[in-house]
């Protein structure tokens, strides 16, 4: 190989590398998400998932993880969770006294949920000197579930399984944030575990750096202290 080619074929594989490169870097967007309720003031407590348009963007399911949820004065803690498909939840009653718990799927999937669906248990009180009582499950099935305590029917909770590794509750200030999102179309879905229906999902483009607002129809029930 002559000199002049050495130097165009070192020449052509620098700028695929760099190329490259600079395709990964545009390719890693962070997206910020306001989600607001139907007063205006922020959404906490708020599932987001963001779905790359593009069918050729190869989604990769998150690893599962474990995760506890306390029964404790009468709550479920936390509250809600996002978990990938998968996860082995456990669940411990931390009150003196009896708990239940229901896990279906929330919102009108509950209602014409097949028989068996979900999964249910019960938790004996926590004894002085003696472990709290604690049962673990598998969570498989996609989706937001809601939990519950027939014996206490105040006791509310939720979980949201998923397979997209772009699905995070909001903060206090109704603020989700994704990172490594990849550039271009992208259907937005908010979940909430008041709402009534299912909100038709908003369109965007994602940047290097991506900040939207989402308003919803969700007023937010009071929780228990």
């Amino acid at each position: 190989m002559s000199a002049h080619s050495t130097r165009l074929a070192r020449k052509t594989i620098w700028t695929v590398l760099t190329l490259g490169l600079l395709g990964g870097i545009a390719q890693a967007a962070t997206v910020q998400v306001t989600v607001l309720a139907s007063d205006g003031k922020p959404l906490p407590n708020a599932v987001v998932i963001l779905e790359p348009v593009d069918s050729n963007v190869r989604l990769k399911a998150p690893p599962p993880i474990d995760l506890v949820i306390a029964q404790e004065k009468m709550r479920f803690v936390p509250a809600l969770s996002v978990v990938p498909a998968g996860s082995r939840v456990t669940f411990t009653n931390l009150d003196r006294w009896e708990h239940h718990v229901r896990g279906l799927p929330a919102g009108l999937a509950g209602l014409s949920a097949a028989p068996g669906s979900g999964f249910e248990l019960r938790l004996g009180g926590k004894v002085a000197d003696k472990p709290a009582e604690s049962v673990t499950v598998t969570l498989d099935t996609t989706g937001p579930m809601q939990l519950g305590c027939h014996l206490h029917s105040s006791m509310r909770g939720s979980l949201y399984v998923t397979n997209t590794p772009w699905a995070v509750k909001t903060n206090a200030d109704g603020v989700a944030t994704l990172p490594d999102v990849p550039e271009g179309a992208a259907r937005l879905r908010v979940w909430h575990v008041d709402q009534l229906l299912d909100a038709a999902p908003t369109l965007l483009t994602v940047i290097p750096v991506t900040a939207v607002s989402v308003e919803t129809r969700v007023q937010p029930r009071r929780r228990r202290p």
